[in-house]
């Protein structure tokens, strides 16, 4: 019996991460979809022209990286991460509401970090109206 405890053990773990594995999947595959109580949230934060071009240099340094420094999605990083950052130039993006925004860059998912401890609330407002400026016009 002792002889067949390494075999258990190595088809306990590979069941294990199997299972870990398809659970990231789905979960990766799910869209994203801020709670309706968030959806609701108004940016109390105005855009201007001076805010925005300040603004810029924390979106180049915190999302750049994954977004791009057009709001793409196709930075430097996004070429290693599953699922590929969001292109904020999108529709899909552009049409979230900013309270829906603002929820999901704090709460964040998968690679998406969570910002809520990291950003200040006023941040990720100016966040939201630079990724506003994506937009296609």
């Amino acid at each position: 019996m002792s002889s067949n405890r390494p075999l258990f053990f190595l088809a306990t773990v590979l069941a294990t991460l199997l299972t870990l594995g398809s659970n990231l999947h789905a979960q990766q595959s799910k869209p994203w979809v801020a709670p309706k109580d968030a959806e609701s949230i108004a940016n109390p934060v105005a855009a201007n022209p001076t805010m925005l071009k300040e603004v810029k240099k924390l979106y180049v340094s915190t999302c750049a990286p994954c977004h791009g420094e057009k709001g793409k999605g196709d930075g430097p990083a996004a070429v290693a991460l599953n699922p590929k950052p969001a292109d904020h130039t999108s529709d899909a993006v552009q049409r979230q509401t900013d309270g829906a925004l603002f929820w999901m860059i704090s709460t964040g998912r998968n690679s998406m970090p969570a910002y809520k401890a990291v950003l200040t609330e006023t941040q990720r407002w100016q966040l939201i109206d630079y990724i506003r400026t994506f937009a296609k016009h």
